[in-house]
């Protein structure tokens, strides 16, 4: 860091910011520090003024000037930030949190200036912070900056820059967002409510004409140097030890000549030198297209031109290309993508990290037809039940030659689904951790105007049901498979289950609130259609009369036993003695305050559950207004985890269709969670250190550590009216948080940043899968 000047004659403007810790305090001066990409400017006249000579230029505010922490709350950062000259003005402000915070570094994007330079935005600050530093943009820059200050201010001054117009301030937008809040409080609770007012609040700060996507691509794409620092890299040019050959398969139908040049510029520009390209001219593609395929075969002799077999015209063209290739790994390469520069060297890097590695593949995104990049697709590793609902791996995939073959190839009669059918086949060879994810944009797709989503196969997806039900066919299983209005190319499996059907033992612990308990019971029992179940309902010290009551009354019914649990509420505690008084080989943990809306849920979990390999099974909840509240948790949102999706409408797509489709994740949501009872004894139940939260997200992260896979599906549907039985946090009940928070910090920290469900480069800051800023560093 460079020492900053001080000009005595012009005072601190241009070496402190102002900092309030406490509303109502005057504010301490807290002086900067700059990082060598910064040096300040004596300009007669200009005070403050800086010049960046490139890269990341940043301050970094001495917050031990303080005498007390930057502590968690609202604050409202302001300041005049004027550019002199040409440069990128994209400031922002990063905070790291202490080693004991479950947080991770956070980073937000500031408004564009006004046409004074002046910047305000409220910032929320979740956790103490430990430092704080500030970029005025990026690259080469002269600017001049003062009067910066962050100062604390109350929740109400907070809701009230929320609810402003796209500065904050009064517009006629106000009302429409006051009415909009308070119906998201009374369906969803105070603090889910404000914290959707707050994401919307930021999403109208963002700089006009730039979205998110496009600020952190700008921000954080691989740069131009990291590929001008591969290619001078001399292994990189197939020389001594310059293995493995990766050959890249090439299909040219229905081709527009400028995607194809751009693709085939792509290939060329590779800093990984041992490839070849084994291309196939299809008999739809445009006349044009075997001219530029020679032009380019010119240039390279790399570039191969492979002849169409007239022997079998209902061929897979990419068969012929796969019998000329002659490289070690084989990648496939659409006529309508570019690679990045690095692809390939990166797909490289990841096998001399692991040799057994047999599939890679990475994330990818679209430019439209202005040259721009959107629709990012950052993938989860390796997650089998979301490829039987759709083909996540997508367009950037490289496979051991010798997998693709002994998996038969590329197979004809799959039409939309082809793609699909060669990587099932190819996953079921190897093993998962032979199957590695690169969480880079690798691929970058000429779009159209179809979702992104609904893109890797043709409309219809028919292909693909029949790609699911051969590879269920090919490993012993008799499932169904439909469309069921899904998305196009997305899948629905209905899991068998065995003859007769296991009974379910569902335990619900209570305590008064009859109403609540009475909407869950008679759901339960008049609307479910599986046939074999009891109902295990744990009453824990009930004195209302009117809970009394009913509770009475539930002990006469049939397959209904109401028992008695008289010590003080630990929810673990309590399931635990409840799954021993119980007797079903299937458990179903379900809250009080559940409502059934789809009548086979108990088979749609069932069939999950059922499965060897699966651990816990998730269900869809809904709040009473029909937002989503449970889609599955990723681990890390919040500190510990959180619930994607959750205040989106019912029917949400989600993160390219995930909402939409049953998938594996590291952890579903006790209020409605089902599991084998001997997986539930193996994992030793609820760890009862957690009588409150968290104890389904450790149970669950104990089950995948015993090599199973949680597994949530949005086919099971139902209501959690979590905001009718919640109250208001106390102090007591955040003291309780805090030490479920440490206490799951000190067990599963090396995990809850890394969720193999969720990538890195998508933000735990928010629900909504959207870019992270900055993205999180694979351990």
């Amino acid at each position: 860091m460079l020492p900053l000047r001080h000009d005595s004659s012009q005072g601190w403007t241009d070496a402190s910011w102002c900092v309030a810790t406490t509303r109502g305090q005057p504010p301490v001066r807290v002086p900067l520090a700059a990082n060598d990409q910064l040096r300040p400017l004596s300009i007669s006249g200009d005070v403050g003024a800086w010049e960046s000579i490139g890269g990341t230029p940043r301050f970094e505010l001495g917050l031990e000037a303080l005498d007390r922490p930057v502590g968690a709350g609202w604050y409202v950062l302001q300041g005049t930030l004027e550019m002199l000259g040409d440069g990128i003005a994209l400031p922002s402000v990063c905070v790291s949190h202490g080693e004991r915070s479950a947080l991770d570094e956070a980073e937000w994007v500031l408004p564009e200036t006004d046409r004074f330079g002046r910047i305000r935005m409220l910032l929320l600050f979740l956790d103490d912070v430990a430092s704080l530093r500030f970029s005025p943009g990026m690259g080469a820059m002269r600017f001049r900056m003062e009067g910066f200050s962050l100062r604390r201010v109350s929740r109400f001054r907070a809701l009230h820059t929320m609810l402003g117009g796209p500065r904050g301030a009064s517009s006629t937008g106000r009302a429409g967002r006051m009415q909009e809040w308070i119906r998201a409080v009374r369906c969803r609770g105070l603090k889910h409510a404000t914290d959707e007012l707050y994401a919307g609040y930021r999403g109208r700060m963002w700089p006009r004409g730039m979205d998110p996507y496009a600020v952190w691509v700008r921000k954080y794409d691989p740069p131009r140097h990291a590929v001008r620092d591969a290619r001078s890299d001399r292994t990189l040019d197939g020389g001594s030890g310059g293995t493995p050959r990766i050959s890249v398969l090439l299909c040219i139908h229905e081709s527009r000549g400028r995607h194809l040049r751009r693709c085939l510029d792509s290939l060329l520009e590779q800093s990984w030198r041992l490839w070849e390209l084994c291309a196939v001219v299809d008999a739809t593609a445009d006349p044009d297209a075997s001219r530029v395929l020679a032009e380019y075969a010119a240039r390279d002799p790399r570039i191969r031109s492979v002849a169409r077999s007239a022997a079998d015209p209902a061929a897979d063209p990419r068969e012929q290309a796969l019998a000329a290739a002659r490289g070690d790994y084989v990648a496939l390469l659409d006529q309508n993508d570019e690679w990045h520069a690095l692809a390939l060297q990166r797909v490289v890097a990841a096998l001399a990290d692991d040799p057994d590695v047999a599939v890679v593949y990475a994330d990818e995104d679209r430019v439209d037809a202005a040259g721009h990049r959107r629709e990012p697709e950052f993938k989860p590793d390796w997650n089998l039940d979301l490829l039987r609902a759709r083909n996540y791996i997508g367009r950037f995939v490289v496979v051991r030659g010798s997998v693709l073959r002994e998996a038969g190839g590329f197979r004809s009669g799959f039409d939309d689904g082809a793609d699909h059918d060669m990587i099932l086949r190819c996953c079921e060879r190897v093993r998962p951790r032979q199957i590695r994810h690169l969480p880079e944009i690798l691929c970058h797709v000429h779009a159209t105007d179809e979702p992104a989503y609904a893109r890797h196969d043709h409309p219809g997806g028919v292909g693909s049901v029949r790609a699911v039900e051969d590879h269920l066919e090919r490993i012993g299983i008799t499932a169904r498979v439909g469309v069921d209005g899904l998305p196009a190319g997305h899948c629905r499996v209905r899991w068998p289950l065995p003859r007769p059907v296991p009974a379910v033992s569902i335990i619900i612990p209570t305590r008064n609130h009859a109403g609540l308990l009475r909407r869950c019971v008679e759901s339960i029992l008049q609307r479910s259609t599986y046939p074999h179940f009891e109902l295990v309902v744990v009453d824990n010290r009930s004195d209302d009369r009117g809970a009394l009551r009913y509770l009475a009354a539930l002990a006469r019914r049939e397959h209904v036993k109401v028992l008695r649990y008289d010590k003080p509420f630990n929810f673990s505690a309590i399931n635990n003695w409840a799954v021993r008084q119980s007797s079903g080989a299937l458990l179903a943990l379900v809250n009080n305050d559940i409502e059934v809306i789809t009548p086979d849920w108990m088979e749609e979990m069932a069939g999950f559950a059922v499965r060897p390999d699966t651990g816990a099974v998730g269900a869809m909840l809904y709040y009473p207004c029909n937002a989503i509240q449970h889609a599955g948790m990723v681990l890390g949102i919040g500190g510990v985890a959180g619930h994607v999706y959750a205040g989106k409408p019912r029917g949400y797509d989600g993160d390219h269709g995930r909402a939409r489709v049953a998938q594996n994740l590291s952890a579903v949501t006790g209020a409605c969670l089902m599991v084998r009872r001997e997986l539930f004894d193996a994992a030793g139940g609820l760890d009862e250190r957690l009588p409150v939260e968290f104890n389904d997200v450790d149970f669950c992260l104990r089950l995948r550590e015993l090599g199973y896979r949680n597994t949530w599906t949005p086919f099971a549907e139902l209501y959690h009216h979590e905001s009718a039985s919640r109250a208001i946090e106390d102090d007591a009940a955040r003291r309780l948080r805090a030490t479920g928070v440490a206490w799951m910090l000190d067990r599963w920290r090396h995990v809850l940043r890394d969720d193999p469900a969720y990538n890195p480069n998508l933000s735990l800051q928010g629900l909504d899968c959207e870019p992270a800023f900055p993205p999180r560093e694979r351990k």
